[in-house]
């Protein structure tokens, strides 16, 4: 399967990765246990026969899962894109797999050229706790007053500072983000909480969502999350919701490279 004896001119690899963050330390590669980026890392080797560096779109925090992390690395070895996606899915672990492989253009960034994420904040709102949901939903013992939360969520929807919405360990230069949409839908007992954005702060959404469901329990008033919002102040807003919950469902690409923004942000 290596590759290394085989080169060609570098080329850009663009994945797209689903995984299970369950079990896994998050995304970027550490000491404190395993991690995505560390496994992509080791197949790459494996398969090309050298170190391969692999960039994510975005750093999930341990136990937040993907259904479309976006990644890439260079590569000169002489692997087909259809090469690279069977052999990864034949080395990762079963918690991890590559649904997306091909060749991007040579200056692709899957961080930097990402015009917006996606995610989702799965609540199960019901007295009995799950056994199939629980890796991946919330349980939270009463019914949501979904109403009030999308009451409460239009007020975060827009170009705010989202002081009150960043984990203390946040090292962004900027508390100022901008929200497009955050829909909530029910489908029986599960409560789906979408979160649309340029970019997000440490813990922002898990934050959010934990926000949300204080409203949607009764416990804080619709109107309370704008004076939060405004307050900057982080103890004003709510609990930051397990990171069980929460899914990156998608990395939002133009046509080409994005329009320089400015300072470049942190996922």
């Amino acid at each position: 399967m290596a590759g290394g004896n085989q080169l060609r001119v570098l080329r850009t690899i663009k994945l797209v990765v689903e995984y299970d963050g369950t079990d896994l330390a998050g995304w970027q590669r550490q000491a404190n246990g395993p991690t995505v980026q560390e496994h992509l890392e080791r197949a790459l080797a494996a398969m090309t026969g050298g170190p391969v560096a692999v960039i994510g779109a975005s750093r999930t925090d341990a136990g937040v899962h993907a259904l479309g992390q976006v990644a890439h690395f260079r590569t000169g070895a002489a692997i087909p894109e259809h090469g690279f996606r069977r052999g990864l899915n034949a080395l990762l672990p079963p918690a991890i797999a590559v649904v997306g492989c091909e060749r991007a253009p040579d200056d692709f960034h899957a961080r930097f050229w990402a015009l917006g994420k996606h995610y989702r904040y799965r609540v199960l709102a019901r007295p009995d706790r799950s056994p199939l949901w629980r890796r991946t939903a919330w349980h939270r013992p009463r019914p949501l007053d979904v109403d009030a939360m999308r009451a409460a969520a239009a007020h975060l929807v827009g170009e705010h500072d989202f002081s009150a919405f960043r984990a203390a360990g946040c090292t962004a230069r900027t508390a100022t983000r901008r929200v497009t949409a955050i829909d909530i839908d029910r489908t029986g007992d599960l409560v789906d909480i979408h979160v649309r954005g340029d970019a997000f702060l440490r813990n922002m959404v898990r934050i959010i969502a934990g926000t949300l469901v204080e409203v949607g329990e009764g416990r804080r008033a619709p109107e309370a999350v704008a004076d939060a919002l405004g307050s900057r102040d982080r103890t004003r807003a709510g609990q930051t919701a397990p990171a069980r919950g929460l899914t990156l469902v998608s990395v939002a690409y133009g046509d080409g490279r994005p329009p320089d923004r400015g300072v470049r942000r942190a996922p």
